[in-house]
């Protein structure tokens, strides 16, 4: 998967020393169409696979508590490096007391043979950059994880390079900078680095016996060899990273992070509901698969491993919670002439502070205050709704379903699917004499349109298009005559684990 990142000025791309390289091969491309074809098993041993859930099978065993599974594979499969050797703790954020692991998955293909290259669909660009990227923060207590997907083409300003998508960073100056970018725009300490290649996805989910995904539109990616109906699907480790790779859809990387969630969520379930962690061959080829791929900071040793899968070993998938940055713009254009993503400023802020503090990541309510007497403003709990997902994104509406809760809304019934799963642009559906709450509910989804449904004889319908981006939770009222309002943060769309799993 190429990308112009970090194409404009690099001092040189960070370079990792393997204990047994193995020398790249010439790069070819080829024509690829058609639904996946699955490689050998002597091909699919060597297979390269994803990040997201590479290195987050290791936190299915640390949820599991298995950490005696671990001890006799960490030190000869986990690559380790100095990352923070370079950075200044003076111009760190402040410790915490939760940790925050950066979580960066490279996109090269230097140690793979051209038949690997072809086989899973990945290309043959040179060079490295962080293909994914995610904080995973793990509270105080150890009872909770948070991952927040951080799209590779956010438009930020990298230390020391200037301004460029935050995927640059790892190609300007390997994880060092990549922390440090991540550090400074954030504000969030990174306590550690786990960094996986294209090693080892396939085998993973081949060693669960494959997983389960659901789509609710079908998806056709002749460049990921990616044909799939609607519906649910058992998959294999192809089948798998090529559903967690392709941006084939309306939504592009947005759309890829919600899918990448998906896999994980239905691997951690597999792992943790299964005979997997019980059954010693199983297990074997599951940490195999799991650690020989990752490469680690020097403080994370085998023990402090080991202690923090003795935290764990209660957590469930309902303690688990994924989230994305608020996006404010998904077509910004750069100084450079491609375009990026721009996050919502105040949310984003609003979101790592909650993450610095352990808090849950949703917006706060707004506080009820005397509006001098004007009666012609509704406010949240006057408006009765039910959130409709007219999209192929799974889980979309119950997370719009509590951002409107939250927001003090009256959501009237659970979220359910629209009959249409292609509705282009959001609506705020209203029955006669509603127009006046169906504006004020469309100023909280940004190019939203409103449609009178003579059907309806109370209460609000929103159908959610694939335009929808971010929900804005209203303002309160000021209290002082002429006061600019305050605008309030946008409410993270959030997911557990659980949620995420088809059924």
């Amino acid at each position: 998967m190429s990308d112009d990142a970090g194409r404009h000025g690099p001092k040189g791309e960070f370079r990792r020393e393997r204990s047994t390289p193995l020398p790249p091969e010439e790069p070819r491309r080829s024509a690829r169409s058609g639904r996946i074809t699955v490689p050998g098993a002597g091909v699919r041993r060597r297979r390269n696979g994803l990040l997201l859930m590479s290195v987050l099978s290791v936190l299915v065993l640390l949820a599991s508590g298995t950490s005696w599974a671990i001890t006799g594979w960490m030190s000869g499969s986990i690559n380790r490096f100095d990352v923070f050797g370079g950075l200044s703790d003076g111009d760190r954020p402040d410790e915490t007391g939760g940790l925050t692991f950066l979580v960066i998955g490279s996109d090269s293909r230097d140690e793979m043979s051209t038949e690997d290259q072809n086989a899973l669909s990945v290309g043959s660009t040179p060079g490295q950059r962080s293909d994914s990227m995610m904080l995973v923060r793990l509270n105080h207590e150890r009872d909770h994880l948070t991952v927040v997907g951080l799209p590779r083409d956010l438009w930020v300003d990298i230390p020391g390079e200037g301004e460029d998508k935050i995927n640059a960073a790892y190609a300007y100056g390997g994880p060092g900078l990549a922390v440090q970018t991540v550090e400074s725009v954030t504000d969030v300490r990174v306590d550690h680095y786990v960094e996986v290649d294209f090693n080892g996805f396939v085998d993973v989910v081949d060693a669960l016996d494959g997983i389960e995904v659901c789509l609710p539109e079908a998806i056709q990616d002749p460049k990921a060899q990616l044909d799939m109906e609607a519906g649910t699907h058992q998959v294999d480790g192809v089948e798998a990273l090529a559903f967690a790779r392709t941006r084939a859809t309306a939504r592009g990387d947005l759309d890829r992070i919600d899918r990448q969630q998906q896999v994980l969520s239905a691997m951690l379930d597999k792992a943790m509901s299964s005979q997997t962690l019980s059954d010693p061959g199983k297990l074997t080829a599951f940490l195999d698969s799991s650690l020989s791929s990752v490469t680690v900071d020097e403080g994370l040793t085998t023990s402090a491993i080991n202690d923090l899968a003795y935290q764990m070993r209660d957590l469930d998938l309902k303690d688990v919670t994924f989230a994305q940055v608020p996006i404010s713009d998904m077509d910004h254009w750069t100084p450079r002439g491609d375009v990026a993503l721009l996050w919502d400023e105040p949310a984003a802020r609003e979101m790592f502070a909650a993450i610095n503090a352990d808090r849950p990541l949703e917006a706060p309510e707004p506080e009820a205050e005397d509006d001098g007497g004007k009666d012609d403003e509704p406010v949240p709990a006057d408006v009765g709704l039910r959130v409709f997902n007219g999209t192929a994104t799974p889980g979309l509406g119950a997370r719009l379903d509590d951002s409107f809760t939250t927001a003090g809304f009256n959501v009237t019934d659970p979220a359910e699917n629209w009959t249409d799963r292609s509705v282009e642009r959001t609506e705020v559906r209203y029955g006669p004499g509603e127009e006046a709450l169906a504006e004020y509910v469309s100023g909280t989804l940004p190019g939203s349109e409103t449609v009178e449904d003579g059907t309806l004889d109370e209460g609000l319908q929103v159908v959610i298009g694939f335009d929808y981006t971010t929900f804005e939770a209203p303002t309160a009222p000021t209290a002082q005559a002429g006061a600019e309002p305050e605008a309030a943060p946008s409410a993270p769309d959030t997911t557990t684990a659980r949620d995420n799993i088809c059924a």
